[in-house]
């Protein structure tokens, strides 16, 4: 009888696949035992009663830990790799108004730079955040077991260290291990609130808070929405190209070739529904920390499940959608690429009118991806109002877990095709060599 470890290889796991598989469970092992460890001289207690009785901050702590924070549970990795995503987003929109940043972003040498630019200033927002979180934190009465300047120290040497680790361990996953790093640490805090949200809906309907045909209705919406999530991030509309037969000099030819470019639908990701939920919250996220009398008044109206707050979280995640994909996605260097190699759009003129091209079916295909990102964050929301459930397995959740899962398999598809790829080859050089030895 075999071991399951010997039948890894019959099922395509080599074992530098295994090496990256791994090293990426024992980093997720390590950023789990992390987020379990409460920062020094916090009262966790206290600190979750105050953020549970204000609901504008209940929803600002949400939206963090969404993105993979510990604010919550006030841990050693409380501010997650937020400052990194933070400070990834400031360039990559600087990108988007400054020649001299987009060329860098072009330029293997740029890249090398911004990246490192990009750390310091993750340091920096990880160390304002700290400050930050440790005065809301001091404000709680209790919150803090024996406050004082050495505390304070503490809470902000602990908390900026723990987003420099996060950010080391994201680059280590990358690097070494399988997926992009930053987005699977991410991915798996937010998975761990599946199980909370699971239990919670057992315990609502033995205590009959829930109906058993309600509870059926809520699994069904969760999976219809999973499997609309993966339809619509598959989703691509595919522009043909064409790049014709070409004489490349000493008799070679290259052949014409018949590819496209897939722009997907939601080409933006969950960045819309990011920005639009960081904006809505603002006010009441102000008014919980100043005590301000008109923000409060202000914040009133912007409460979750009232139709002025759906309606203007739509249009604002509709309007950041075309916003944000107009800054990640570059028609006219695109358009110019294809001019470079040799390619066309059958039918459109190479150069800005390829480029326009693009922008047309870019701007249509964003309009019902932008819709169906709206839809998917406002579903939630209207499920806890008529069934009384509140989960912390969100829309935004959703999107994120599918988006980083299709990712990671396709690395690791990836990941075995080169290896087989390369096994064939090596086996084809042996027998050519082998025969040309009998020749010999």
């Amino acid at each position: 009888m075999t071991s399951p470890a010997a039948q890894l290889p019959s099922l395509g796991i080599d074992d530098e696949l295994k090496r990256k598989l791994s090293f990426t469970l024992i980093a997720i092992l390590i950023y789990r035992i992390g987020a379990h460890i409460v920062a020094p001289g916090v009262n966790v207690d206290a600190l979750q009663a105050f953020i549970n009785n204000n609901s504008g901050t209940s929803t600002f702590f949400q939206l963090y830990d969404t993105l993979g924070g510990g604010l919550y549970r006030a841990t050693i990795f409380a501010l997650g790799i937020m400052p990194y995503i933070s400070a990834s987003i400031i360039f990559q929109l600087l990108g988007g108004i400054f020649p001299t940043v987009s060329k860098m972003q072009k330029d293997e040498d740029g890249k090398k730079k911004l990246t490192q630019w990009t750390r310091y200033m993750t340091i920096a927002i990880a160390f304002s955040q700290a400050i930050t979180f440790t005065a809301f934190t001091e404000s709680i009465p209790g919150a803090i077991t024996h406050p004082g300047f050495a505390a304070r120290l503490t809470m902000w040497f602990t908390l900026t260290v723990g987003a420099i680790f996060m950010m080391w361990l994201g680059e280590q996953i990358t690097e070494r291990g399988i997926g992009n790093g930053m987005s699977l640490l991410i991915a798996i805090s937010i998975i761990e609130r599946l199980w909370p949200s699971t239990f919670q809906l057992v315990d609502r309907i033995r205590t009959g808070a829930t109906s058993v045909g309600g509870a059926i209705v809520i699994v069904v919406l969760a999976l219809g929405a999973i499997a609309a999530v993966v339809a619509m991030t598959i989703a691509a509309r595919r522009i043909p190209i064409q790049i014709p037969r070409k004489v490349m000099g000493r008799g070679r030819v290259r052949e014409g070739q018949k590819t496209f470019i897939p722009i997907r639908l939601i080409t933006a990701g969950v960045m819309p529904i990011v920005f639009a939920q960081t904006i809505i919250i603002m006010p009441s996220t102000i008014a919980q920390f100043t005590r301000n009398e008109t923000l409060l008044e202000i914040s009133q109206l912007f409460t979750p499940g009232d139709w002025p707050y759906d309606i203007i979280f739509a249009v604002m995640v509709v309007l950041f959608s075309y916003f944000y994909t107009s800054i990640i996605f570059n028609s006219v260097d695109l358009s110019e690429n294809l001019k470079k190699q040799g390619g066309f759009i059958p039918g459109v003129k190479p150069g800005s009118a390829t480029a326009d091209y693009i922008d047309q079916v870019l701007g249509r295909i964003t309009l019902p991806g932008s819709v169906f990102l709206a839809l998917i964050a406002l579903i939630p929301t209207v499920v806890s109002r008529r069934f009384g459930f509140q989960s912390n397995f969100g829309g935004t959740s959703v999107l994120i877990v599918v988006g980083v899962l299709l990712d990671t398999i396709a690395q690791i598809e990836q990941h075995r095709t080169l290896r087989k790829y390369d096994s064939f080859m090596k086996t084809g050089r042996v027998k050519f060599r082998g025969r040309q030895q009998r020749f010999i």
